[in-house]
């Protein structure tokens, strides 16, 4: 049976905001792409730079590269890759995006193959040499597919041929869907801040602390009456 390793990325490229979140001790890297960065409203290359120093060097920060040709996407890469060795290389699952892929694979660079939405997808991503695929549960649903079957469909066949590619959950934007993903079989999910923050969160915990915190109290005034 093939192993999870049940990471928690932030889908995410605010420095501060991941700082914050890495001081958990939970988060084990970061995906970033063109819209985040444009929300970011900086250099994506400085912003690159800095959420790398966060990290340890066998993190994973996901880069994601743009480009109509594989070489356009290698010529970009290359200044991603000069930053430092947690990055991860994120090419689009299009034709030249997995000519990309293999030709960083072979240049043992780490890989994330992006906007996969069917397992076909992620078997020709696997095939490429990717170290990760990214499924995009969320929009899968958006479309009136089933985003939680596709990670289980996808980590099954990984499984069965013994493909050392990862399955990362992408997308993802309820809680419920990060455990059923992890369920299923997804190695890792990529969150954004309010989800993963949403993880801490029931409401019968809640309604615990409030009845601890009262029965304390109330066992303090009881000694020093």
């Amino acid at each position: 049976m093939r192993r999870s390793t049940m990471k928690i990325f932030l889908d995410c490229s605010d420095a501060e905001t991941i700082s914050n979140a890495f001081e958990t001790g939970l988060i084990d890297g970061v995906t970033t792409n063109p819209s985040l960065m444009l929300k970011a409203g900086q250099d994506p290359m400085e912003v690159i730079k800095e959420i790398s120093n966060i990290f340890p060097w066998n993190s994973s920060i996901s880069a994601e590269v743009v480009g109509e040709t594989a070489t356009e996407m290698l010529d970009m890469a290359e200044q991603y890759i000069d930053i430092g060795p947690n990055i991860t290389i994120k090419v689009p699952c299009t034709p030249e995006g997995l000519k990309a892929c293999r030709d960083l694979t072979n240049d043992e660079v780490s890989v994330n193959v992006t906007l996969v939405f069917s397992t076909a997808q992620a078997i020709l991503s696997s095939k490429a040499g990717a170290t990760y695929v990214s499924p995009f549960v969320g929009r899968v649903y958006d479309n009136s597919f089933d985003g939680i079957k596709l990670i289980e469909e996808i980590a099954d066949v990984f499984a069965t041929h013994g493909r050392d590619t990862k399955v990362l959950a992408a997308s993802v934007r309820e809680v419920q869907q990060v455990s059923a993903a992890f369920r299923v079989g997804a190695d890792i999910c990529t969150l954004p801040v309010p989800v993963f923050n949403k993880m801490y969160k029931h409401v019968l915990t809640d309604k615990g602390l409030e009845l601890f915190d009262k029965d304390w109290k109330d066992l303090q005034t009881n000694l020093t009456s």
